[in-house]
C-alpha cells in the first residue's frame, strides 16, 4: 500500500540522485563545462583569492651580480553572496489517497511531478547562466486588452509565475503566464491589470536581484563585480565588440586572438543564438565549407569552429555570440541539490490550511569567473528570419 512515508522515502532515495545528476549534467551545455566546488565557501559568502597578471620575480643578470628581486603573484579577493535556488513540487492529499492501492498509478504521479520540476529547473538554470543576476526576464512597453508587450520573450514560457515591478514598486505579483506570442513579443497572464508603465520589469516570482551572477553581469557596465570596482581593476572588464554586420571567421578569430594575446586565455567554448548560428552556417555555405558536428557531455551537439564547440542557446540575445574559456568559471556551492527536511527528516510536508503536500529542492550556489578579461562577446551580428 502506498503511504506518505513511502513517497517520502522515494523522493530521498530514488529521485534525488537522478534529479541532481540531470540538473548538473543535462541542464545546459555551458553548465556541463563549468567545474563545481565547495571550496572558498565561508558561511553565507564566497571569498576567493583570484590571481591576476604575472609573477614579477624573474629577470636576467650578471654572472656574479645580484639576483632578481622577488615579486610574487598579484591577488585580489572576490566576495559574493551564495544565491538560494529553489524548486518545489505539490501533491494533493486526494491524489495520494486515490492511488493508495495502485503503486503503478502513484509512481506515475510522482514521476510526472519530478519531470515537471526538472524541466522548470533546467530552464531557469540555463537562463540564469546568461542573466545579469537581477532576474530580469523582459521589459514591458505597455498593455492593451490584457496583452502585455515587451522587448523580448526568449525568457518567457507558459506556466511561469512572475512578478511585474515598476522599479521597486510591485505592479503585479505571482501572476501565471498563460500565453506567449513569440512573433509579436507579447504575453498574457492570469491576472487583470489596467495599465503598465513603459520600462516595468518582468521577474520570476520573488527573484528580483537574487539570482546567480551570470554572463550578463560579467559583460555589463556595472561599476562593481564580486565586490571590486572595475575602475580600480581594469582586467575585470571583458572584451566586447559590436560588429554591426555579418559574422565571419575573421571576426571570430580576431576575438580569439585578442584573448590569447592580451589575457593569455584560450577559448574552448562558443555560444550564440540560433539566428547567429544560421547566419554563420550561411557564411560557411557561401564558401562551400563543410560543417563538422561535435558531441558534448550531457547529450548536446555542437558545430565546430577549428575544434571549438559552437552551441546555440535560447537565452543568448538574438544578435550575440560569446567566446569563453570555461576553465575560468566555477560554480561554488554549499552543497549539491538537497530536499528541505522538516521534523523527523520528512521531505513531504502538509501546506498549512490546505489538503496537499509539498517538497522543496534547494541549492545554495554562486557562479564566479576568475578572469573576466579572458572572455569575449560579439554583438550586433546581422541575422535573417530564414
Amino acid at each position: 500500500m502506498v503511504t506518505l512515508q513511502n513517497a517520502d522515502n522515494a523522493l530521498k532515495t530514488v529521485y534525488l540522485g537522478v534529479i541532481a545528476n540531470q540538473l548538473n549534467v543535462s541542464a545546459n551545455p555551458l553548465l556541463t563545462q563549468i567545474k563545481r566546488t565547495s571550496k572558498d565557501v565561508w558561511g553565507k559568502e564566497i571569498r576567493k583569492a583570484a590571481p591576476y597578471g604575472l609573477n614579477g620575480g624573474v629577470g636576467a643578470g650578471d654572472e656574479i651580480g645580484a639576483l632578481p628581486g622577488a615579486a610574487g603573484n598579484n591577488y585580489v579577493q572576490f566576495v559574493a553572496q551564495l544565491k538560494n535556488l529553489y524548486g518545489k513540487i505539490e501533491i494533493s492529499d486526494k491524489a495520494i489517497r486515490a492511488s493508495a492501492n495502485n503503486a503503478g498509478a502513484f509512481v506515475n504521479l510522482l514521476q510526472d511531478e519530478m519531470e515537471g520540476l526538472v524541466k522548470a529547473s533546467t530552464f531557469n538554470l540555463g537562463r540564469m547562466l546568461y542573466g545579469d543576476g537581477t532576474g530580469l526576464l523582459a521589459t514591458c512597453s505597455g498593455i492593451a486588452d490584457g496583452v502585455i508587450s515587451c522587448d523580448k520573450v526568449n525568457n518567457l514560457v507558459e506556466g511561469m509565475m512572475v512578478d511585474i515591478l515598476d522599479g521597486l514598486i510591485p505592479i503585479m505579483t505571482r501572476a501565471r503566464i498563460t500565453y506567449v506570442d513569440r512573433e509579436n513579443k507579447q504575453f498574457c497572464v492570469d491576472k487583470t491589470i489596467a495599465s503598465i508603465n513603459e520600462g516595468a520589469g518582468v521577474y520570476v516570482q520573488g527573484s528580483s536581484n537574487k539570482e546567480i551572477t551570470g554572463l550578463g553581469a560579467i559583460f555589463s557596465d556595472s561599476e562593481t563585480l564580486y565586490g571590486l570596482k572595475r575602475a580600480d581593476y581594469k582586467w575585470l572588464k571583458p572584451y566586447s565588440k559590436n560588429v554591426g554586420g555579418e559574422i565571419t571567421d575573421i571576426i571570430v578569430q580576431s576575438a580569439i586572438d585578442h584573448l590569447e594575446e592580451n589575457a593569455d586565455s584560450k577559448v574552448n567554448f562558443i555560444s550564440c543564438s540560433a539566428p547567429v548560428r544560421r547566419a554563420y552556417q550561411a557564411y560557411l555555405a557561401a564558401y562551400r565549407t563543410n560543417v563538422d558536428v561535435m558531441n558534448l557531455e550531457g547529450g548536446f551537439k555542437a558545430i565546430s569552429y577549428n575544434g571549438i564547440p559552437l552551441v546555440t542557446d535560447r537565452f543568448v540575445d538574438p544578435d550575440t555570440m560569446y567566446l569563453l574559456n570555461t576553465n575560468d568559471f566555477t560554480l561554488h556551492e554549499l552543497c549539491d541539490w538537497k530536499w528541505l527536511e522538516g521534523e523527523g527528516g520528512s521531505v513531504l510536508k502538509q501546506m498549512s490550511g490546505y489538503a496537499c503536500y509539498n517538497a522543496t529542492l534547494v541549492k545554495y550556489a554562486e557562479l564566479i569567473c576568475d578572469k573576466p578579461n579572458g572572455q569575449a562577446k560579439i554583438s550586433g551580428i546581422t541575422t535573417t528570419n530564414v
